[in-house]
């Protein structure tokens, strides 16, 4: 049986907890492998490898989201070395976050937006990350993508999602 203390559930828990909260990126990557990557697939932000990941962190993530970022859990699945956690992102927009929106200046509006996190372990220890989202839907609740001409949902997305996590 695996010691509670080194569940992959909790080292994701951990991780998120240093990153946010935190602000901590020494603790961050010490629950990452030797080699690890990150990938924000929308946008191809990240990092490979333990120098890239730890740059990509401190320059353009720990410390660097809005104020009022809020994570908002909907789902999880903890597998054998597998964590998918399906999470909403609010915020308002008032500064660059380069791993959603890089080179675009704040906007002052505010966006609700479903994300996928996938974590997959090397023992006991995060060797990547896969995030996902909608961009268009980022986009248009910002608005720099016209809606009207295009099959696209803005802020419905989270809002239909938390209605639908209720009824669980």
């Amino acid at each position: 049986m695996m010691d509670e203390s080194n569940r992959i559930d909790k080292v994701f828990d951990k991780h998120i907890e240093y990153e946010f909260e935190n602000k901590d990126l020494k603790a961050t990557m010490s629950t990452m492998t030797k080699d690890p990557y990150v990938h924000h697939v929308p946008t191809l932000t990240g990092g490979t490898g333990y120098s890239e990941v730890n740059s990509f962190y401190k320059n353009h993530f720990i410390g660097k989201m809005p104020k009022d970022l809020k994570i908002t859990p909907i789902s999880r699945i903890v597998g054998q070395d597998q964590v998918v956690d399906e999470v909403i992102i609010s915020f308002t927009h008032d500064r660059e976050i380069y791993y959603m929106l890089p080179g675009v200046a704040p906007t002052g509006k505010y966006v609700e937006i479903p994300h996928v996190v996938i974590m997959k372990f090397a023992k006991g220890k995060i060797a990547h990350e896969h995030i996902y989202w909608d961009q268009a839907s980022v986009l248009v609740q910002l608005g720099l993508l016209d809606k009207q001409t295009l099959p696209i949902t803005g802020i419905q997305q989270s809002k239909r999602i938390k209605e639908l996590a209720s009824r669980d």
